[in-house]
């Protein structure tokens, strides 16, 4: 694929083909990803990649302790309720996936089995857990290149033909991550990556959520056009 193409056609894939996804098309895949920069070239990040049986207790345990009611501990920070326009745009990408499978406003069950779907990790394959040094737990630049390399391995699977979402509610139950995962203590862990092969036939995966222009997001300063 080209440049263009990858991060335009690019799309977060929340549905999945049960196909296996080799060892050595991730490892080709995470090594394009950490080409992404970091502050002073630290490099903050390490992945623990896992599929089969070790994924499988990690849904079951989410989901057990989801349904049992135990609040969430998710070790990265998680802040405050949106509000405003960025409450308008959680809202508005959550509608346009109920629409594409057709979950009603009313339909409580519904909801709660797509809120269960990311607990599950989407049911893919693979689950990547991105985690940091915690000795650079006090530094925002660690976060920053954090989300580097994860936006670069998103893209780098898309451009393989894998797809991806980026899943924080894969790691709200970090007790249940660090067992199955054997996360080590001097990690701290911030994001999981679902991935594996698109299925084009869940209705979700063709949802293209909405950006905002440049025109909102961008000023330009010294510029004669």
């Amino acid at each position: 694929m080209q440049f263009d193409d990858v991060i335009l056609g690019r799309r977060s894939i929340r549905g999945y083909k049960p196909d296996p996804v080799s060892k050595a098309l991730i490892k080709e895949i995470l090594a394009l990803a950490m080409r992404s920069p970091s502050s002073m070239n630290t490099q903050p990040w390490n992945f623990t990649v896992i599929s089969g049986e070790p994924l499988d207790h990690i849904r079951a345990g989410n989901t057990e302790r989801n349904l049992a009611g135990v609040p969430h501990s998710r070790e990265f920070r998680i802040g405050q309720a949106f509000e405003g326009q960025h409450r308008d745009r959680q809202v508005g990408v959550a509608k346009q996936l109920f629409s594409a499978m057709g979950i009603a406003r009313e339909d409580k069950e519904g909801r709660m089995d797509w809120v269960l779907r990311g607990f599950r990790q989407f049911d893919a394959p693979v689950c990547v857990i991105i985690t940091y040094d915690r000795v650079l737990a006090d530094s925002d630049d660690t976060a920053f290149d954090c989300g580097a390399v994860t936006t670069a391995l998103v893209n780098a699977a898309w451009s393989r033909g894998l797809g991806a979402v980026i899943n924080s509610q894969g790691i709200m139950q970090s007790p249940v991550v660090r067992e199955h995962a054997n996360i080590a203590d001097d990690q701290v862990i911030m994001k999981a990556v679902a991935l594996g092969w698109p299925d084009d036939s869940f209705p979700a995966n063709a949802v293209n959520s909405e950006r905002k222009s440049v025109e909102e997001a961008a000023v330009f300063l010294g510029f004669d056009d």
